[in-house]
């Protein structure tokens, strides 16, 4: 399925007027019926309940309408509350506000002190709300007198259904200017919107529904749309099936550069992760001194001691040489987890990039080592896969963590093509980028995930792929497969979830995929 920016949405409701004939009217019916439905289903139906109808002046507020004339039509009581103009509504919203005026519905609106008693009394007895305030076009500072209605919506602490976009999100970023409406479900008309997958809109938007409300399928799975998400029907088509004659070396030999003094933890869940993904064969290279720990630790990986000096870090060029001849050997290559920062270990990360002839993934303080050396990033032999989380993504950049937030896939997709390389950037909804621009979302993934380690078993997914599938693709199955396991994890241990947990779970998610 693909994902939308506001524009986009735009211009496929213009074809669907000009090309096929199918009025704006018809579509805003369509949106109204299954808003209608949803909120409905939110509480369990609409007999005899009371719904809290919020209607603002744009095709968001026709839609709000159409949504209040089909709850009464259900048996619900609805107050329906108005903060547009009248004269100022478009064509299609003009018609569902004189249909429910030739109905002998009041549409109140916000102008006095009363009215804004009557809407505190009426929130108080709704059994739930939905907002029509703000459609898609929110961009910037809200006027006071919505921003106040959508604080005195949240207060209220009642069940909403937002219509497209929950009131206050920015429909392309995800970003709240001020305040946004906290939705339990937001019904996504058309398309998934960026800003509902990416920022603050992730968390307003609460459970994510869609629905094509008429519009031809064409349209919505067009080529032109450069965001998708991952789904499991999308990760399952890239993975093909393992022949029966496949064996340990057909299957991937992997090579995972990682740990330093106190942080050997990484080094084994990349590897091991490596494994449970299919892996047939996995190399982990570590410092001499690391060597007897992981050695006992690890049973199925091939652990490998690396000239180290005693240190208990990867630096100087014995290490280097030692690990690119390991690295010659492989099919792919992982380094970063649990490396360290030291100033040795980041030159012996530079220049093991550019020397290696293999796929590579870059993950944690392999990514630190590139601050303020973006060039030789640039000048890398291969496309490489960076895994970065939010801070790590800003870092590199020389940005701050709020400030890439503001605009994450923009920043990210210029990121991407000036420095030719996928980045997999892990959020609440981790994102995959190419260099030419092509975006996928997640759609698996909890916040119970935010644990030590899980980042190290997404790399360790990543690059055990390489060898089963398309290596370029690996990052949509390896983020697909992390985000299951991540779910089954959450079912079984909640906010208590641990990243061994989640590797664990890695080849029942791969399994699903068929």
């Amino acid at each position: 399925m693909n994902v939308s920016f506001a524009e986009d949405m735009r211009r496929i409701d213009e074809t669907v007027e000009r090309d096929y004939g199918l009025p704006a009217l018809a579509l805003m019916e369509n949106a109204g019926r299954r808003s209608a439905e949803e909120a409905a289903a939110m509480i369990g139906g609409a007999v005899n309940k009371v719904f809290a109808v919020f209607a603002g002046g744009g095709n968001n507020g026709g839609d709000a309408f159409a949504a209040a004339r089909h709850l009464m039509n259900m048996g619900a009581r609805v107050k329906l509350f108005f903060t547009g103009e009248t004269d100022r509504l478009g064509e299609a919203a003009r018609a569902m506000h004189d249909t429910l005026q030739a109905m002998g519905v009041e549409i109140r609106p916000l102008v006095s002190d009363r009215d804004w008693d009557r809407l505190r009394v009426s929130l108080r007895f709704a059994d739930a709300v939905v907002d029509g305030i703000l459609g898609t076009g929110t961009r910037g500072e809200l006027r006071e007198h919505v921003r106040r209605l959508i604080e005195e919506i949240n207060a209220a602490e009642k069940p909403v259904m937002a219509i497209d976009i929950p009131s206050g999100v920015e429909a392309n970023t995800g970003r709240v200017s001020s305040v946004a409406v906290r939705a339990a479900r937001t019904l996504a008309l058309g398309l998934p919107k960026v800003g509902h997958l990416l920022g603050e809109g992730a968390n307003a938007a609460g459970q994510l529904l869609v629905d094509d409300i008429g519009i031809p399928h064409a349209l919505l799975a067009g080529e032109a749309l450069r965001q998708s998400l991952i789904t499991q029907e999308a990760a399952a088509k890239l993975l093909p099936a393992r022949p029966r004659d496949a064996h340990k070396g057909t299957c991937g030999r992997i090579l995972v550069v990682a740990g330093a003094l106190g942080m050997t933890g990484a080094a084994a869940l990349a590897a091991e992760a490596a494994l449970r993904i299919g892996a047939g064969l996995v190399t982990l290279a570590v410092p001499e001194r690391l060597y007897p720990v992981l050695a006992a630790k690890l049973t199925e990986v091939m652990v490998v001691p690396i000239p180290d000096e005693g240190m208990g870090y990867f630096g100087g060029v014995k290490a280097l040489e030692a690990v690119l001849a390991c690295a010659a050997h492989q099919d792919a290559v992982l380094i970063g987890p649990g490396l360290g920062r030291k100033p040795e270990t980041s030159e012996f990360v530079r220049l093991f990039a550019a020397d290696v002839k293999v796929p590579l993934v870059m993950d944690a303080d392999a990514i630190y080592a590139f601050r303020g050396h973006l060039d030789v990033l640039r000048e890398l032999p291969q496309v490489p896969i960076l895994t970065p989380h939010m801070g790590e993504f800003a870092g590199l950049l020389g940005k701050e963590t709020e400030a890439a937030a503001h605009d994450l896939l923009g920043i990210v997709r210029e990121a991407a093509n000036t420095y030719q390389a996928v980045f997999v950037v892990k959020s609440a909804c981790t994102i995959v980028v190419y260099p030419d621009g092509d975006v996928f979302f997640t759609t698996c993934g909890n916040a119970g995930m935010a644990t030590a380690g899980a980042g190290d078993v997404l790399a360790g997914a990543i690059v055990g792929l390489m060898r089963q599938m398309e290596s370029g693709m690996t990052p949509l199955v390896g983020v697909y497969a992390h985000g299951r396991a991540g779910d089954l994890a959450y079912e079984a241990h909640g906010n208590g979830l641990l990243a061994g947990d989640i590797l664990r779970l890695l080849p029942q998610a791969l399994g699903e995929l068929g």
